[in-house]
């Protein structure tokens, strides 16, 4: 795991454009023209990457599946038999809260979109998000333990293994099939859920996607979202993240086996 990590880390952006610009101050004695394409590739991927307008514009291009609307709430018993909650990672150690580990911002976003729709369907909740970095306690646990105590849902099922989000759809499916347990909710970021869908079809379940924490509407950016900007930067590290686990996914999983 690991390793893999640390690959992934500079194959994607930003890594691979520092990547870029190290190898033009490598080159540029022997190579300057190399040199100088390096360093355009590498500065100028890392200026796109921080504008608040290409976050917008490609999370557009990611967020193809619309809202649930607030009315229909309420009558998603007629259309699932579960809420599936995917985990989004964890916080290590919050000394506010006494040293323990704590679920993600992105996690408490989720949380609290699928504790208004429980509420609202009265659906039962599973948590699904394996051990970050191999230590416990799992994503899974720790969301469960927050819903408790702060949103008042309870967890019916947590699947606490899965490390992707192929992992939780094959896994997640091991849980709930045998139990009849076909049709199900998936709560996710409206940008993961097009690859999240694709996999829990894949598992077998029939999907109502239920995505929140768009990025791909207008939000207002002075300038026109043409100032560079440390939260875009991070925000495009995520959704070019995605755009390779769209490619990578249909490339290794289309058969339908893991």
């Amino acid at each position: 795991m690991p390793i893999r990590f640390f690959i992934k880390q500079w194959l994607l952006p930003p890594g691979l454009l520092f990547l870029s610009l190290l190898l033009a101050w490598w080159l540029r004695k022997r190579y300057p023209g190399l040199a100088a394409v390096g360093f355009v590739v590498g500065l100028g991927g890392l200026w796109l990457m921080s504008l608040p307008l290409v976050v917008e514009q490609l999370a557009r291009q990611l967020e193809t599946e619309p809202p649930l609307a607030q009315a229909d709430w309420a009558t998603l018993a007629d259309r699932a038999d579960a809420i599936v909650v995917l985990g989004a990672g964890r916080e290590r150690g919050d000394p506010a809260w006494g040293g323990e580990d704590q679920p993600s911002a992105l996690a408490l976003e989720r949380m609290r979109y699928a504790a208004a729709l429980t509420k609202a369907s009265g659906l039962p909740v599973l948590i699904s998000g394996g051990l970050h970095y191999g230590t416990p306690p799992s994503e899974a646990q720790l969301m469960t333990d927050r819903l408790r105590e702060d949103f008042a849902v309870q967890v019916r099922w947590k699947e606490e293994a899965s490390r992707t989000t192929w992992e939780n759809a094959q896994l997640s499916a091991e849980l709930l099939l045998p139990k009849g347990v076909r049709r199900v909710v998936v709560v996710t970021h409206a940008w993961h859920m097009q690859r999240a869908r694709w996999c829990f079809e894949q598992a077998g379940f029939e999907v109502v996607p239920a995505p929140m924490g768009f990025l791909g509407r207008e939000t207002g950016q002075p300038f026109g979202g043409w100032l560079p900007e440390s939260r875009a930067l991070w925000q495009s590290g995520q959704l070019l993240n995605e755009v390779a686990g769209l490619i990578g996914y249909r490339l290794f999983y289309r058969d339908g086996r893991s």
